[in-house]
Formats: structure tokens, C-alpha cells, sequence
């Protein structure tokens, strides 16, 4: 029978990315949406974390509020937070902690997939 060992407590995980990346860029692997804490250069070990309430971006006009408690999605093409899955193109962030009215630039999320 097969065992597992453990590695690390799993809040943030290592991540090796082809191109460099900033703090506090959302990456997206397959379905799994992570922040990284601090640049990254290009093929060197780093973190993202995939824990932890975070602030994002999100569109601002009429109909863009996101309520509190609500699924909330990664928009690649847009770079926004939205609660559209996009019909699965958009990959689950986590869930709003703190309503965001359609006049607000961002949204509160705590990540969880």
C-alpha cells in the first residue's frame, strides 16, 4: 500500500514559471489560480501562494458588483475577477469576502479551489 509524505503545509506552493513574473500576478495552472508574493524571474524557484484573502482587480460600471460570499472566477483576457465562469474558460479564484459595488475597482477573495 502506497503512502503519503508530506512536503509542506500547502498555503503557498513552488512554482518555476517560463517567464518572469511580478508580485502580486494571479497565474493560472490548469485549475488551480495562485499569487505570487514576490517577482519571480524566469526559470527560477519561487512561490505562489493558493491560500489567504486577496484583493483583485474587477470591472467598475453598472451590473459589475459582486456580493459577499459569492464563487468568484479569473478573467485571463481581462484580468479581472468577475462571477462569470466564463462557461468553464474562467478558472475559480475563490470566494468574495467583502461586497464590492459596481463603482468598485476591486473585490476581496479568499482563494480556495
Amino acid at each position: 500500500m502506497a503512502t503519503a509524505t508530506f512536503i509542506q503545509q500547502g498555503d503557498s506552493i513552488d512554482y518555476t514559471p517560463g517567464a518572469a513574473v511580478g508580485a502580486g500576478d494571479v497565474v493560472v495552472l490548469n485549475d488551480l489560480i495562485g499569487v505570487a508574493k514576490r517577482d519571480i524571474p524566469a526559470n527560477t524557484l519561487g512561490s505562489l501562494d493558493v491560500a489567504g484573502v486577496f484583493e483583485f482587480p474587477k470591472a467598475s460600471g453598472v451590473g459589475t458588483a459582486i456580493g459577499a460570499g459569492l464563487d468568484v472566477f479569473w478573467d485571463a483576457g481581462n484580468t479581472e475577477a468577475t462571477t462569470d465562469s466564463g462557461g468553464g474558460t474562467n478558472k475559480k479564484i475563490g470566494r468574495s469576502v467583502l461586497a464590492a459595488d459596481d463603482d468598485a475597482t476591486t473585490v476581496r477573495i479568499r482563494l480556495s479551489q
